[in-house]
């Protein structure tokens, strides 16, 4: 008998690059395929989809490599487990931009072996994704990540100690998920300014501009100005914070050399989206100490980057990391550790993007480790 093998995913605006996919997985056996519905799309990734879910239903069940599809009936990155519980295949095939640990568990779970695809291109055929192609029709802003000093933007944080926060400016090579650490929130506000790219000129004051107007007269709950400047501002950037919510000064690395050796030690794995309940402030040690910590941690960062000394670097960036979670302890759970812990023997070091509870684990390794994203930096004079 055939083996049976599953793969998910959203499968809007079809191309070579999918149907290149579904061939590669059905080598292994026959292939069932679990879209993502209309609901969840929404839900995991603030959009609407292009084609409806009867759509690509239709279209994905007339491709031959495909034995059957269906859209399936739960929500969140886990949507399919139902149809998995049921289907029990003998393979689960994702791609780096589909692999997470949740899924990798539920495979154990149920004795499923799971495999990671590169995305490579059938003969002939350019490389496609639909981030691509929706980011070159649609909307090319940056995401962000931080790298060192996560809080020191918020001045209930600087007053204690000032100090730098550190960003990096991504290309839009993955469409990343909603509530994940990605500065999404702010990248969507700024799609209401800018819908489609960003103008060329002065990123700083684009990087003010969308601050404010993220952040109206009134507002309850600030937005750390890290945001703005990560989607605003190219290549490395560290800004201070001295107890306001906009930095006093910038410095900016935009070396070719260091940022293609930063592209080269960091990537990226996706955990679940932050639950909207999640009160990340309920209990805080935010005290002169552990901002210091904090602080000092951020500047060690900054200085091995400059040297591009990694072991520096992955030592620096973990001791960030640690002031964090020490300052709000909500930010990980034992889901959370579990993971990390699954990545010690691979990688340096690792922190959460954003301010945690889930979304994307960044991780800091000699080479990429298989199953993770790489990243892409936005450069200077690409001023997209």
């Amino acid at each position: 008998m055939s083996k049976k093998v599953f793969v998910s995913g959203c499968f809007d605006l079809l191309h070579s690059g999918h149907i290149a996919f579904f061939k590669e997985a059905s080598a292994f056996g026959d292939l069932y395929v679990g879209l993502g519905s209309d609901t969840t799309i929404k839900e995991l990734k603030g959009r609407d989809t292009i084609n409806s879910e009867l759509e690509r239903l239709y279209m994905v069940s007339a491709i031959k490599y495909v034995n059957t599809a269906f859209v399936n009936s739960g929500s969140g990155i886990l949507d399919f487990e139902e149809e998995l519980r049921k289907l029990r295949p003998n393979y689960f095939v994702v791609n780096e931009e589909g692999y997470s640990s949740v899924k990798a568990n539920l495979c154990k779970e149920l004795n499923i072996e799971l495999h990671v695809l590169e995305r490579i291109p059938d003969a002939g055929l350019p490389e496609r994704s639909t981030t691509s192609i929706r980011s070159s029709n649609i909307c090319r802003l940056p995401y962000r990540i931080d790298l060192a000093g996560t809080w020191i933007d918020q001045p209930y944080v600087s007053k204690h100690y000032p100090g730098w926060a550190i960003t990096l400016s991504l290309e839009p090579i993955f469409e990343y998920f909603e509530r994940c650490g990605m500065s999404t929130s702010t990248r969507n506000a700024a799609k209401k300014i800018w819908p489609h790219s960003l103008p060329i000129e002065k990123p700083e004051k684009l990087a003010e501009i969308l601050f404010k107007y993220e952040n109206t007269p009134g507002s309850k709950l600030i937005s750390g100005a890290q945001d703005a400047i990560g989607i605003c501002m190219p290549g490395l950037v560290r800004h201070y914070y001295n107890k306001d919510y906009w930095p006093l000064k910038f410095e900016e690395i935009q070396s070719e050399i260091i940022l293609s050796w930063l592209e080269k030690h960091i990537s990226m794995v996706l955990l679940w989206p932050r639950e909207d309940n999640l009160d990340l402030l309920k209990e805080t040690h935010i005290n002169r100490k552990n901002v210091e910590f904090l602080s000092q941690s951020s500047n060690r960062v900054w200085e091995a980057i400059k040297e591009m000394d990694l072991i520096k670097f992955a030592n620096a960036f973990l001791d960030s990391f640690n002031a964090q979670t020490k300052m709000f302890p909500a930010m990980i759970n034992p889901k959370i550790t579990q993971v990390i812990d699954s990545y010690k023997n691979h990688a340096l070091a690792w922190k959460l993007a954003g301010a945690g509870g889930g979304g994307y684990l960044i991780l800091i390794s000699e080479k990429q480790i298989e199953g993770t994203m790489p990243i892409k930096i936005r450069r200077k004079m690409s001023a997209l």
